[in-house]
């Protein structure tokens, strides 16, 4: 009666991705797992019903997302309407609250400040989720992004540098986006830009770093008033060669789409869009 009162039977498509992750779970009951690539955080306005399906559906999409390396998967129609049952295959639950220690002005503040939610999925499920989808949970090693950033914008040209405080904002944009994927960043220090021969007018030719399982990813970006910034983004990665573009967006996704490069190529699917 459960999965009749969630409405699964009215939705045939999308309840079969749903039902067949419930039936991989059936024989053992929902399984728990500490591995953070099954659990997700996301942004929500209160802690009530009003906000929590929404925030479900958003942390199963960042973790179908994240585990298969496929970044394809955020505009999946398959993966929006499945969204709207996942509370079945949820296995936990909780809130922070960024507000904690700041006091309530009205009782409206008790329902508009904004939480963490932190998801947790059954494993098994998932995996069967991914299976129906076509796709199957990467275990390999994740890379670190190695980001060599030259942007010229209204205040100038920048090289995007560990060591620059002009780029401080930059790098914590870059930084941030890397973790929403399960990725890590490392941004070069001026030092490591100049043995390369990086500089706001030059990229140098497939850049590599010491360490194996760095992706040094670069690009060029350019704002144009009224339009955005433009640009691509290159990627040299077990000896082949990767090249995509970027238009008219802010450079939170211009960076955007860097990390998710980097994520599809180094999980083995094809390039970037």
């Amino acid at each position: 009666m459960r999965y009749r009162n969630s409405g699964l039977w009215k939705k045939p498509a999308a309840s079969f991705l749903v039902l067949a992750a419930i039936a991989a779970i059936a024989p053992a009951g929902a399984e728990e797992t500490d591995d953070p690539l099954y659990q997700s955080v996301v942004l929500v306005t209160g802690y009530d019903m009003r906000s929590r399906p929404g925030g479900f559906a958003r942390a199963l999409r960042n973790v179908l997302v994240n585990l298969a390396g496929d970044p394809k998967l955020e505009n999946d129609p398959r993966v929006a309407e499945v969204g709207k049952y996942v509370d079945l295959i949820v296995t936990h639950f909780d809130y922070v609250d960024q507000m904690a220690g700041i006091k309530k002005h009205d009782d409206q503040g008790s329902y508009d400040r904004p939480y963490y939610l932190t998801v947790r999925f059954d494993p098994i499920a998932i995996d069967q989720m991914l299976a129906d989808l076509g796709e199957k949970p990467w275990r390999g090693e994740r890379p670190e992004i190695v980001p060599i950033i030259a942007m010229h914008g209204r205040t100038g040209p920048l090289m995007v540098s560990a060591d620059d405080p002009a780029a401080d904002d930059e790098r914590q944009s870059f930084a941030t986006i890397a973790t929403d994927y399960s990725l890590k960043a490392r941004i070069p220090t001026k030092a490591q830009l100049e043995d390369w021969g990086a500089s706001v007018d030059h990229l140098p030719d497939k850049p590599v770093t010491d360490a194996p399982n760095e992706a040094v990813v670069a690009g060029m970006l350019t704002f144009e008033d009224g339009v955005g910034w433009n640009g691509g983004w290159s990627l040299h990665w077990h000896g082949t060669d990767y090249n995509w573009k970027v238009s008219g967006v802010n450079y939170d996704e211009a960076f955007r789409r860097a990390v998710r490069g980097v994520l599809r190529i180094a999980s083995g699917h094809d390039s970037p869009e």
